[in-house]
């Protein structure tokens, strides 16, 4: 029986962690957007263009974090164009969304060609002094790039945000039952409006982040349905921040487990790896369909429209 050295699963689980946190980021945004009743289906397009425009930014100006700043604008403008749609327009939410990732995905074609595909500089690593040296958790938890950590504590603030503060609770009384909450006063249109930026800026920023941070090279359609991902990452968690994040980091061993299996001595096919993403996303969906409880989690209004003026639901 083979024996794993402590530091080849400290590895494994680092690697993990680096393949969740574009999941993790995409997926807080969108669990914001439908706790406020908004089924956003253009994550995936978002994030392609965030990440062409961070990869084009970050060529031109050799900076990461202008690169990311240029994702999240990108996103914004989606989610804008998304909202002003749905919202003020009342088109209906999941077509509209699979328009924006279909305008994503031309859009990243059209500007990732503007810059050679050539690989860009690795962020540094962060080493926190002592916990860092600890075996197997201090490689996988306290030896990461400074977003890794901007991103546990994006997570902790949704945690906050919706489940501790008051614009929370406005939040989840507009997604379970926008007549009530606009009956109350409640600024409907605009707490999703809110919301809606909220995800947009976090897929274009995990867009951003997966190319010029993670992948460090441009190629086409390179997120590669990883924004699918981060929707079922959502329903998986319950609507909930932390299963959010532990759902990503467990959908990223599955990721790294491609990179990492010959280093373990696990022979497997490489095209069975590379379909172990996808099949653990369609795995899920199977089993939160299966769940009697499941509904009990859904945001009651999600994927629905609101028109103010006549104070329903369609």
């Amino acid at each position: 029986m083979t024996v794993v050295a402590p530091d080849v699963v400290g590895a494994l689980l680092q690697s993990a962690v680096m393949a969740a946190l574009p999941l993790m980021t995409a997926g807080l945004g969108e669990l914001v957007s439908e706790r406020a009743g908004v089924l956003n289906l253009g994550v995936e397009g978002t994030m392609l263009a965030g990440a062409a425009t961070g990869f084009v930014v970050v060529a031109a100006t050799n900076n990461l974090w202008l690169g990311m700043l240029a994702g999240m604008a990108v996103g914004l403008v989606l989610s804008a164009i998304f909202g002003l749609c749905t919202l003020t327009l009342y088109t209906s939410q999941i077509p509209t969304g699979m328009a924006i990732t279909a305008f994503g995905m031309g859009l990243s074609a059209y500007v990732g060609k503007s810059v050679p595909a050539q690989p860009i500089q690795s962020t540094t690593t962060v080493h926190i002094p002592f916990v860092s040296d600890l075996p197997v958790l201090g490689k996988a938890l306290f030896s990461l790039p400074v977003f890794a950590y901007i991103a546990f504590a994006l997570c902790a603030a949704t945690w906050w945000l919706v489940n501790k503060s008051r614009a929370g609770l406005k939040l989840r009384s507009v997604g379970d039952s926008p007549v009530v909450a606009h009956q109350l006063g409640f600024a409907v249109t605009k707490i999703r409006y809110g919301a809606v930026l909220f995800g947009g800026a976090m897929s274009g920023l995990a867009g951003a982040y997966y190319c010029a941070g993670y992948v460090l090279l441009w190629q086409e359609n390179m997120v590669a349905g990883r924004g699918w991902m981060a929707i079922a990452l959502v329903m998986f968690a319950g609507w909930r921040p932390v299963r959010l994040a532990l759902g990503a980091i467990l959908f990223g061993a599955i990721t790294a487990a491609q990179f990492q299996a010959q280093t373990l001595g696990i022979e497997v096919p490489s095209q069975l790896l590379t379909a172990f993403p996808y099949i653990a996303t369609i795995a899920v969906l199977t089993y939160i369909s299966s769940r009697k409880n499941s509904a009990l989690d859904l945001p009651k209004s999600l994927g629905r429209t609101f028109h103010p003026l006549i104070s329903k639901l369609v």
